[in-house]
Parts: C-alpha cells; sequence; structure tokens
C-alpha cells in the first residue's frame, strides 16, 4: 500500500503515520478518520459499547480534533440474544453523544466470538494537529490517565479482580479524552498520543521514534489505577502484555535501569484499552496547559522528560 500515490491533500496517512489519517478539504479544515474494533474485556453490554466507543474516538482527540460522527463495527454470534447486542449499541450511542457527535449507521456481520467499535470522523483544524512526531527535547512528558487496563481486566477474566477494582478501571476506559486534547490545543501544543495496546512505553518508543529524540520515563511518577499493582506482583501474564514484553523490551527501544521492580515494569508494558494521552509539553507552554487542563477539569501527571538520544529509558 505505500507504492500508492497519495493526494497532496492527504496531511497524515501512510508515509506519516499517527493516531489518525487526516485529510484537508478546505483551508482551516481538515477531516480526521480512524476505526478500532475489539472483543468485549467486560461482561457489562452497555459498558462494553461505551468502552469500545470511547476507545475508537480517542484516537480523533490523539490528533487534536473533534468527533463529528461515527459508524458502529459489530460482529455477533448467530446464537446470542439480540438484546445484549442492543445494550452495546446503547452505550456507544450514548458515549458519543458526550462526545458530541451521532452514529450514523454502520455495519453488522455474523462470528463465533463478539466485537465491537467504530469507523469514526472528525475534524482538525491542520495547523492545530497533535503529531506523535513533534517532541523536542526538553519537552515535559504528562500523562492524562493511570495505566493499568490490561492487567486488571484480565484478572477479571479469571474472576480475581475486586468489584471496586473493576469499577475503577471501567470508569477510567469509558472517560473521553476529549477536555484533555482541548487542553493541549488551548495551550497550543503539537505534540500527543493516545496509549492503547502497545503500553506507556510502546506508545512513548513510537514518539520518540518519529520525533528522533529520546525520552526518560521516571516509573515512581506514573499513575496506576487501583488494584493494578497488586495483580502485576501476582506474576500475571497474558498474550498482549507478553507481546509488548517480547518487542519493545529488548535493551534498544526501551531500556529499564536495574532499579525499576519487575511489577512496575510489566504495568509500564500493560496493553492498554481507552487510555490516556501522553502530551509532550515545551517549557514555555508549561503554565498553559495547566491552566488549560485546571479549566477543562483534566488532572495530568508529568511522568518524564525528552531528551536526546534515542528509545525510552525507564528510571526508578
Amino acid at each position: 500500500m505505500r507504492d500508492q500515490k497519495s493526494p497532496a491533500e492527504l496531511l497524515v496517512g501512510l508515509d506519516v503515520a499517527d493516531d489518525a489519517a487526516v485529510y484537508l478539504i478546505a483551508r482551516g479544515i481538515a477531516i480526521v478518520e480512524t476505526l478500532d474494533f475489539f472483543p468485549p474485556i467486560v461482561d457489562d453490554a452497555y459498558a462494553s459499547g461505551a468502552i469500545g466507543a470511547a476507545n475508537a474516538m480517542s484516537d480523533i482527540y490523539a490528533m487534536g480534533g473533534e468527533v463529528l460522527f461515527a459508524l458502529n463495527i459489530a460482529a455477533w454470534p448467530e446464537d446470542a440474544p439480540l438484546a445484549q447486542l442492543e445494550r452495546v449499541f446503547q452505550g456507544a450511542t450514548d458515549k458519543v453523544a458526550e462526545a458530541g457527535g451521532v452514529i450514523a449507521g454502520g455495519h453488522t456481520v455474523l462470528d463465533r466470538e463478539p466485537k465491537y467499535g467504530l469507523a469514526v470522523t472528525g475534524r482538525v483544524h491542520p495547523e492545530r494537529m497533535l503529531l506523535k512526531s513533534r517532541l523536542r527535547a526538553g519537552d515535559a512528558l504528562w500523562l492524562t490517565k493511570p495505566i493499568g487496563t490490561g492487567v486488571l481486566t484480565t484478572a477479571h477474566k479469571n474472576g480475581e479482580l475486586e468489584a471496586a477494582d473493576l469499577a475503577s478501571a471501567i470508569a477510567s476506559m469509558v472517560a473521553l479524552n476529549r477536555a484533555a486534547a482541548q487542553a493541549a490545543v488551548d495551550a497550543e501544543l503539537h505534540a500527543a498520543t493516545d496509549v492503547t495496546g502497545f503500553s506507556l512505553v510502546g506508545h512513548a518508543h513510537e514518539m520518540a521514534d518519529r520525533s528522533s529524540v529520546g525520552v526518560r520515563i521516571r516509573a515512581s511518577l506514573v499513575p496506576l489505577l487501583p488494584g493494578a499493582l497488586a495483580h502485576a506482583e501476582s506474576g500475571i501474564s497474558f498474550g498482549g502484555l507478553e507481546r509488548n514484553r517480547s518487542y519493545f523490551d529488548d535493551g534498544a527501544k526501551v531500556r529499564f535501569d536495574k532499579g525499576v521492580d519487575a511489577a512496575l515494569r510489566t504495568l509500564l508494558l500493560d496493553p492498554q484499552t481507552s487510555g490516556g494521552l501522553l502530551v509532550g509539553v515545551p517549557s514555555a507552554h508549561a503554565e498553559a496547559w495547566q491552566r488549560a487542563c485546571a479549566a477543562k477539569g483534566v488532572r495530568p501527571v508529568e511522568i518524564g522528560e525528552v531528551i536526546p538520544g534515542t528509545g525510552v529509558t525507564v528510571t526508578p
């Protein structure tokens, strides 16, 4: 696909891969397009739809955009109750409405395993986009949500998660990144991504690689969801985590200092669903960023900095 000729109006596509595609349609207006879908990670159908919607829309926010409309993407077993699918759709519909958008259609197919997500269309000002490639040495790194959803939802599947910890994880996953993105745009920032399946350090590596810089993350500063550390300490293991460990934890892409304990290492490699934004904040914009976050009710945490070099270094 990379051999195809891209029009000049395609500002972000396969040549400059980011969280979503961006297409210029008029001066000062560009369309942002993304899609995502996956099997349910919680039992409650309404929550599952809301999580799927928030996760899909997050790519729009990671680019600094706003959601316009979305299309359902669903796969459903022939013998599963349609009432459950309707609850999935309702959870997503309500979440898209919260984002200021509308679900305008979609497509459902039969499959042995249920899956749900959205194709989302948004808009962004082409000169105010947030891109993975715009980190600069000296920027501070801020994270807008705690991590641990992969570990916690796996513990839930194993029947080992407390109800309160599941509720915290769901509340985090259904929370939109809209306010955080608006704060970043208001503060005139330019570098961000959302933290999803590649883990915090995996997505930090993407930003570092595309910006030709290094990143240093202080593990002790990274916010964690309730219960996540205890389950990481139990030695939990699952496919997405082990794939991230195999690919990123190679001493080149990601380097962990010896003082970073095994549980924190697991959580930093934990694949997230509907995680927060990872934002680069130049010192000249730090006050504006914090003011904008306070005005939008966003509570980000500073977790590291951008440095000359390559890859991600994690210190205690």
